[in-house]
């Protein structure tokens, strides 16, 4: 049985009446948790007064998969990654691929107890020299992942984080010195956007991209385009706009087609034009490096 793993960037509530009020400050949620009761995340819950990441070592998804898959195009291209997950997210988008596991409780999922150094064991024995926290959010699994990270580093292993970017300053730099590359999920630069399907902002996810790129840390970043959401001119231009005002020209950047799933089945897939379309207007407002996916 895995031990708790007490929860970092929390802080205790004194409120008039009420005790053992604990409000988590990992994520720009902020969540303020009652005794017994889980943040956003369904990852996090607070017992007796003490805020706890109840998925820590407890992994549902493990898997080998390319570098490419992540995506990461010029991080290592060829190589293979250990991956893992965890159940939970702290967006609850309309349109996530892997809503079996994001949207899930941990209860309601199979998993497997895996001590972090056992992680690591697993990497070496497939083969792998990198390892991707990807599949569901790994800000979620915060401590998991930091655990992880410093272990790898020790043993030469490169780590890999694909999220989603809600996450507070303070835990990312924290993070930071552990991480060799980031994809970064920048799904619009609208901030109605971000309200309406993914329940959060979008500000927080900018300031998140520009200190990541201002670490020097690898980083790409992938744009998911759904028709009638996020697919115009407008927003292809605006966000290509951002990233060349905020970081630089040579920040890889990916457009991938959208297909109909969980609460937006009504949607058509992304005709493969509408990405080839998106990936040209970036080239031509001087990005470097470009790539279409899932078409």
């Amino acid at each position: 049985m895995t031990e708790l793993k007490e929860a970092l960037f929390y802080k205790k509530l004194k409120t008039k009446g009420k005790e053992n009020i604990v409000q988590c400050q990992l994520c720009p949620h902020f969540c303020v948790i009652k005794k017994g009761e889980r943040g956003k995340c369904g990852a996090r819950e607070n017992k007796n007064g003490k805020l706890y990441c109840i998925v820590y070592g407890k992994p549902c998804s493990l898997a080998l998969d390319p570098i490419e898959k992540k995506p990461l195009y010029h991080f290592h291209p060829g190589s293979m990654t250990f991956t893992i997950a965890t159940v939970g997210c702290n967006l609850s988008c309309k349109h996530c691929q892997n809503w079996q596991i994001s949207q899930a409780e941990l209860e309601d999922v199979p998993f497997e107890e895996i001590p972090a150094k056992e992680i690591i064991r697993m990497t070496k024995e497939a083969g792998s020299r990198i390892i991707s926290f990807s599949y569901a959010e790994p800000t979620i699994f915060y401590e998991y992942m930091l655990d992880i990270a410093k272990l790898a580093k020790k043993q030469g292993i490169k780590c890999v984080m694909v999220t989603n970017g809600f996450i507070n300053p303070e835990p990312l730099k924290k993070l930071l010195p552990y991480i060799d590359a980031f994809n970064i999920d920048l799904k619009s630069i609208n901030d109605k956007f971000y309200k309406d399907i993914c329940g959060a902002r979008v500000q927080p996810i900018l300031e998140a991209i520009k200190l990541v790129h201002k670490s020097g840390k690898h980083l790409e970043l992938t744009n998911l385009i759904i028709p009638s959401l996020n697919d115009s001119d407008k927003d292809i231009k605006e966000l290509v706009r951002w990233i060349i005002k905020n970081l630089d020209k040579n920040v890889p950047l990916h457009f991938s087609a959208f297909y109909p799933c969980y609460k937006l089945t009504n949607l058509r897939a992304t005709p493969p034009e509408k990405v080839i379309h998106a990936a040209e207007t970036a080239k031509s407002m001087g990005m470097k490096n470009v790539h279409t996916g899932n078409i």
